[in-house]
């Protein structure tokens, strides 16, 4: 038998000094965001304030409005689009006798819910302990829950824990020497490939873009794929062919959003780490979304602080501006005309634009290779494979003796061939 739903409501809220991005955006990105949980979200409002009250937040006229407003829908549950202390978190549960979480809690209970690898939950849970403890610890409730999630915004059965400083210390310790572990194995993982070796090619960008919808009409994959904030967390990868015959490794990574908690950054680095190591990053952006350029910057400004300003530069950041389905051609036009070289328009849901992206991640890939002729014998068949998977064919020529091979291959990749296979198969 299905739970029933949680009663809540969303408050989104605004200072005056506040002018990042629109305002009506944010506030259907908040609503998003409590509605990936399936929530019952039965009211919404933007609070504009002009200085924020330490007791409430959001100064005691705008928290007597709202006790009437939650007494009147039976409101089990307030979600702040927005930081709250823990005293603040305090002061509105006893003036409205309900559960309040705000914008972190709420994040960290869609990551507890959607993390499906055993990595993805250790990571999850690192980080809502980490943020457990910053407010002093009021509970610790997941342990005891049947479903995904971290207790944040309560459910069946949950019962209040008072756990102390130390036992959850402990855990973290144990948490962060399973994913050492994690780690290690990942990092294996990565070396086997680097042997193969196959370019990585990585999907980024702002939650509900449409990576995994673009990742699955690539690669023909069945990934979770909703229009819902969130829907992917942990990072998968499949192998694709290029239009050129090469093999690449694709991989579909989490979303970001704006005003991440630093938990999780923190503890998603080791997911975030097959975007570092990629040959190539594709930023998926919703072009159809009123906010898109600030999204966009978003990323990047995450991308940044994974160390990859560079490549932000030298062109190994691809913009893939997608959903052009749901633009109006007035607009679709008007982006054709002053899109750049470095982005490309495309639809994941109908397939506009992919023979075209396919060519581009053929040719982005060879930017750094070099051109080079191979005469192999007849007999060195698995030299001959391995350049074919690693290196880009241009020209072949089979005679009774040898195959004459003419391909571009990057430094990199010479290199391991010259390490793997009798050099006196160089040219």
């Amino acid at each position: 038998m299905k739970e029933p739903r949680t009663i809540a409501c969303v408050l989104h809220i605004s200072h005056q000094k506040t002018n990042e991005y629109d305002l009506t955006a944010a506030f259907e990105e908040a609503v998003g965001l409590a509605a990936a949980i399936d929530l019952d979200i039965v009211y919404t409002q933007l609070i504009q304030l002009k200085k924020v009250t330490p007791a409430t937040m959001i100064g005691q006229g705008n928290v007597e409005a709202l006790k009437e407003v939650i007494s009147e829908h039976q409101i089990e549950l307030v979600v702040f689009d927005g930081p709250l202390t823990p005293v603040q978190q305090r002061n509105l549960e006893k003036a409205w006798n309900c559960k309040v979480i705000d914008r972190t809690s709420l994040i960290l209970e869609i990551f507890g819910e959607r993390a499906r690898t055993a990595e993805g939950r250790l990571q999850v849970e690192l980080a809502a302990l980490t943020y457990q403890r910053s407010r002093l610890v009021r509970s610790w409730t997941h342990l005891e829950r049947q479903r995904g999630g971290f207790g944040f915004t309560g459910g069946p059965g949950e019962t209040q824990l008072e756990l102390d400083r130390r036992m959850i210390d402990e855990r973290i310790i144990r948490i962060k020497t399973e994913l050492e572990k994690t780690k290690r194995t990942r990092s294996l993982h990565r070396s086997a490939r680097a042997d193969i070796p196959y370019p990585v090619v990585a999907l980024v960008g702002y939650t509900n873009a449409g990576k995994s919808t673009l990742f699955n009409k690539l690669t023909h994959a069945q990934v979770l794929a909703k229009d819902m904030l969130f829907a992917t967390l942990d990072p998968t990868m499949r192998q694709i062919k290029l239009p050129s015959g090469r093999t690449i490794i694709l991989s579909d990574t989490v979303g970001f959003i704006s005003h991440l908690p630093t938990q999780l950054i923190a503890a998603f680095r080791a997911t975030l780490e097959e975007v570092c190591a990629a040959d190539l990053i594709l930023h998926v952006q919703d072009c159809s979304h009123p906010d898109s350029t600030y999204q966009a910057q978003e990323v990047n400004k995450v991308l940044t602080e994974l160390g990859l300003e560079k490549e932000l530069e030298d062109g190994t950041v691809v913009n893939v501006l997608n959903k052009i389905d749901l633009l109006a051609p007035s607009h679709l036009n008007l982006l054709q005309e002053r899109s750049k070289k470095t982005e490309l328009l495309v639809s994941a849901a109908t397939g506009a634009g992919l023979d075209t992206l396919l060519k581009v991640i053929d040719r982005q890939l060879n930017r750094h290779t070099q051109l080079l002729e191979f005469e192999l014998p007849l007999q060195a068949g698995e030299a001959l494979a391995w350049l074919y998977r690693q290196g880009a064919i241009i020209g072949r020529e089979d005679s009774e003796a040898s195959i004459h091979l003419k391909l571009q291959i990057s430094p990199q990749a010479l290199e391991k061939f010259k390490a793997r296979f009798n050099p006196s198969l160089l040219p």
